[in-house]
């Protein structure tokens, strides 16, 4: 069973990032098939945990679910609202939670909303590069849609339905995650006082 999670990072409802969010979802699964399992994640549902996050350094059992899901996942869809040209506040501070070592090596796909198209380059100046700092394998197509493009005859549903085929690509051709447990493996206990008394 294959799972992508979509993190959505919309803030109001109904929501145009949610909007996108599920229609790449929706494009995602038809490209992967019926042994997939595609769950959407809606960030504002979690803002207080993130704070929380933020200010303990640790993640309480609800939002600590959600990471977990991302780590187990076998590919990422990021959409975030434009706001003053860059990603929002709240999709930010949820990637500073964010362990890299659960996002590197890991299929992304990449979308934003806006109200405008003048706004569609913050998916390469802004997401694209945040992604490669976690060195994430991000798609080479990134969604965007402004409010122009919902229910007018756009480029929009074409750009969902490549972006979807290139990270199901992605997400087939990957081996099956597994995540080393640090404790199946320990270092003897003669090694360690070895190396202590060598120093």
């Amino acid at each position: 069973m294959t799972h992508v999670l979509v993190i959505s990072a919309g803030l109001s409802q109904p929501s145009s990032t949610r909007m996108l969010a599920d229609r790449l979802a929706t494009a995602t699964g038809d490209e992967l098939g019926d042994d997939t399992t595609i769950e959407v994640v809606e960030l504002r549902d979690y803002a207080h945990d993130i704070t929380d996050n933020l200010l303990t350094g640790f993640a309480n059992p609800h939002l600590q679910e959600v990471l977990d899901r991302l780590g187990t996942a076998a590919g990422l869809i990021l959409v975030s609202p434009t706001f003053t040209a860059s990603y929002s506040g709240l999709f930010k501070s949820f990637m500073d939670i964010v362990d890299p070592d659960s996002v590197q090596d890991k299929p992304v796909l990449l979308a934003a909303t806006g109200g405008t198209e003048r706004h569609s380059l913050v998916l390469e100046h802004a997401l694209r590069p945040l992604l490669a700092y976690l060195r994430a394998r991000v798609v080479p197509t990134a969604v965007y849609a402004a409010s122009g493009d919902w229910g007018g005859d756009t480029e929009l549903n074409r750009r969902i339905t490549r972006a979807a085929g290139e990270l199901a690509a992605v997400v087939r051709g990957q081996p099956a995650a597994t995540k080393a447990d640090p404790f199946t493996d320990p270092v003897p206990f003669e090694q360690l006082i070895r190396e202590t008394a060598t120093r």
